[in-house]
């Protein structure tokens, strides 16, 4: 068990009973999140609790091709932490918040899957993620968004329209992005795109991987692309953390021959 947090969980208004609760399995030597169902809510590789299991979570962190200094990154939906842990450990002067409705959630982060105590830099906030985006202190003030937002049934994102979206946008700073994690049926991933399409200046999204995960990112800006130097960067994230990035310029290669857009 990891010591008690430093600062209280925020409350919400919903009601704990109302919400699904958090189960683990383990195979191979993986440790695996559910909500009560058999659908996985996130993973982590025992052995190396800090690095960052799955490829579809792997590919929410492709917004470091064009940004590798953010002051602010949130995480929408802890899921089994891997991206809040992954930022804290490897952006020392970033700040990073993850916001979860569900208590259970954070509670088995912290007992089974190594979530790191707050800090200074480091905050869980017990919220609805609209909540959050609503919040007029947040405007204009994130620069990196990380969504990941399912319940237990694991449908499709349980916030999915152009409102949505557009507080998303109306947090992040002029150049800021977001990754979200498009699983689902065909509908209601064409719901997703066609809302963030209507907010954002440029979305792209990257081939479907295991499962059925496909991982987009939406710019509040467009940025000029230079695939030369995206992929220099991808080798150099490669060599410094481990991932996988020549993989995401190929995939944004592909979206741009396949869309015929800009990214």
């Amino acid at each position: 068990m990891r010591p008690s947090r430093s600062n209280p969980i925020r409350p919400n208004a919903a009601d704990p009973l109302s919400l699904p609760s958090a189960t683990t399995s383990e195979d191979l030597g993986v440790r695996f999140l559910h909500l009560g169902t058999e659908w996985i809510q996130g993973a982590m590789r025992i052995s190396k609790p800090d690095a960052i299991e799955l490829e579809y979570v792997q590919q929410m962190m492709m917004w470091m091709l064009f940004n590798s200094h953010p002051r602010h990154i949130v995480q929408l939906g802890l899921g089994a932490g891997a991206l809040t842990k992954f930022c804290y450990r490897h952006f020392s002067d970033s700040r990073v918040t993850a916001v979860e409705l569900n208590p259970a959630i954070i509670r088995i982060c912290e007992s089974m899957f190594n979530l790191p105590p707050v800090d200074q830099r480091l905050h869980i906030l017990q919220l609805n993620a609209l909540d959050f985006v609503g919040a007029l202190d947040n405007k204009g003030a994130v620069d990196i968004f990380q969504v990941d937002l399912y319940d237990e049934k694991a449908r499709g994102p349980v916030l999915d329209t152009p409102e949505f979206y557009q507080a998303c946008a109306d947090c992040l700073t002029p150049d800021g992005m977001l990754t979200v994690n498009l699983f689902g049926s065909e509908e209601s991933r064409g719901r997703n795109l066609d809302a963030m399409q209507s907010v954002f200046d440029a979305v792209a999204w990257l081939p479907e991987v295991h499962d059925g995960n496909v991982v987009a990112i939406a710019f509040k800006r467009a940025p000029e692309v230079d695939f030369s130097a995206l992929y220099a960067r991808a080798s150099a994230i490669k060599g410094k953390l481990n991932l996988p990035a020549k993989s995401w310029v190929d995939g944004l290669k592909i979206w741009m021959a396949e869309e015929g857009g800009t990214a």
